[in-house]
C-alpha cells in the first residue's frame, strides 16, 4: 500500500474505520429505537446514568455520556422541559446543581431500556453471546483508552 493508494484490503484490516462502518449499520435502527420512546441515544445515557447515580452534576453527566460539558445544556434543559429530569438547587454561576430523575423519566427509561436490552440481544446483532461478551469488553477497552489519552 502506497501512502495515497487504498484499497479494500487497507480499509479492512483498520480498527478504527470498521468501529465507523458498524456506527453507521447500526445508527438508523438505534436512532429509530430511542424515537420511538421520544429520545435520543445521548438522552437514553443521560437517564440512564441517572438512574445509576441520581444527583449528578452537569459535567460529570457529560464525561459519562462523553459528550461536551457545553452540548449538555441542552440535553438537561429538554429533558427538563419535558418533566423527565429535575434540577435541583438555585443553580447560577459557578454553582453546582444536581439532576435527578423525576418519576416520568424513570417510567421513559424503562420503557427504552426494554427495548434497547432486546436490541443487544447477541443473537439480534448476529452474535454469539461469547463474541458479545469479547466485543463489549474490547469496545471498553478502546473507550478508555482514547478517554485517557484526550485528557493527556
Amino acid at each position: 500500500m502506497g501512502d495515497d493508494e487504498w484499497v479494500s484490503e487497507d480499509l479492512a484490516v483498520l480498527p478504527a474505520w470498521a468501529i465507523v462502518q458498524a456506527y453507521h449499520a447500526l445508527a438508523r435502527s438505534l436512532y429509530e429505537l430511542f424515537g420511538r420512546h421520544g429520545l435520543t441515544p445521548v438522552q437514553f445515557g443521560v437517564l440512564a446514568q441517572l438512574s445509576d447515580s441520581p444527583g449528578l452534576l452537569q459535567a460529570e453527566l457529560a464525561r459519562r455520556v462523553l459528550i461536551r460539558p457545553q452540548s449538555m445544556t441542552g440535553v438537561i434543559a429538554d429533558l427538563a422541559e419535558r418533566g423527565l429530569l429535575l434540577r435541583q438547587g438555585p443553580g447560577g454561576r459557578g454553582k453546582p446543581v444536581p439532576v435527578r430523575l423525576t418519576e416520568e423519566g424513570r417510567a421513559v427509561l424503562k420503557a427504552a431500556g426494554v427495548s434497547i436490552r432486546k436490541f443487544n440481544e447477541p443473537a439480534a446483532l448476529g452474535l454469539e453471546s461469547y463474541e458479545a461478551g469479547m466485543l463489549n469488553a474490547l469496545l471498553h477497552k478502546l473507550i478508555a483508552a482514547q478517554t485517557e489519552r484526550t485528557r493527556a
